[in-house]
């Protein structure tokens, strides 16, 4: 199935020699991560996982972004959900993106522009990632009463860090500054983003897949007996308490949305945050 206003598929398929590149195409909703494209990606996941033609993954964006995060349109038009209902959308959410995480293969996250949010956390799913020079990241849920769908970035960068940024909502953080704090792991100019990803999983790919594949399992392992798994479901948890909570500003940035269209509805969220 097309995504209207897309180019085609919500997500595109290829293969590169043993790699096989993820392309979300909707890249006029800047990728919004929406039901249709993470039923795609899914599908995707799974195929790659059986195919033994297929070592290494790379996961990018069309158009402008990598992805702006989940789309908040479909969530506006979901309205008021109870308790249960929403334990069961974020804890299938999480489990979405643990599939990057557990799949038994290298996914390489190949990021430009935006990265917000949903998309994220979609990033720090995959195992490494390339960032172009012209990439922005941030988590900008608290500024519209939202939580934190999957709780990755204080694995990635660190407690205090991510406490910095979730706290704050701040949304421009760059490229250069990505870097410096670990969220990824290599920057490069824009023009040269997809050659510097293919290099990467091409040199991951000419090692033996199995070694690969069983010490990605190890090293996801780290976080296992540290209490990962324990972790995200305490985040679900209490996203779970955030979104049922009624609060004003959520209910004031859906009810524009339907009304007025998202982008009313974002400039009325940041209004208060931007010069």
């Amino acid at each position: 199935m097309s995504d209207p206003g897309s180019d085609g598929p919500a997500l595109l398929v290829e293969d590169v020699g043993a790699v096989r590149r993820l392309t979300l195409n909707r890249p006029n909703a800047l990728n919004a991560l929406n039901g249709e494209l993470l039923d795609a990606l899914s599908r995707a996941l799974a195929e790659a996982a059986e195919d033994d033609g297929v070592s290494v993954l790379i996961l990018r964006g069309a158009g402008r972004a990598f992805s702006a995060g989940y789309d908040l349109n479909e969530d506006a038009e979901a309205g008021a959900m109870d308790s249960a209902a929403w334990h069961r959308e974020l804890r299938r959410s999480t489990q979405r993106m643990l599939e990057l995480l557990e799949h038994p293969k290298p996914v390489l996250a190949q990021v430009h522009g935006y990265c917000l949010a949903g998309g994220a956390d979609l990033m720090l799913a995959c195992d490494l990632c390339v960032s172009s020079d012209d990439a922005v990241f941030g988590y900008v849920d608290i500024r519209f009463g939202s939580g934190v769908v999957s709780m990755f970035l204080p694995w990635v960068v660190g407690v205090r860090t991510a406490k910095e940024l979730l706290f704050t909502g701040e949304d421009r953080i760059p490229a250069a500054e990505a870097l410096r704090i670990g969220l990824v792991n290599r920057v490069v100019p824009r023009e040269r983003l997809d050659e510097e990803t293919m290099a990467l999983a091409e040199q991951i790919a000419k090692n033996e897949p199995f070694v690969v594949q069983m010490t990605k399992r190890a090293l996801n392992r780290v976080w296992e007996v540290s209490g990962f798994r324990a972790a995200m479901e305490a985040n679900t948890e209490l996203d779970t308490i955030i979104e049922t909570a009624n609060l004003p500003q959520r209910a004031e940035f859906r009810r524009i949305t339907q009304e007025q269209g998202l982008k009313a509805a974002i400039a009325w969220r940041d209004a208060r945050y931007r010069e």
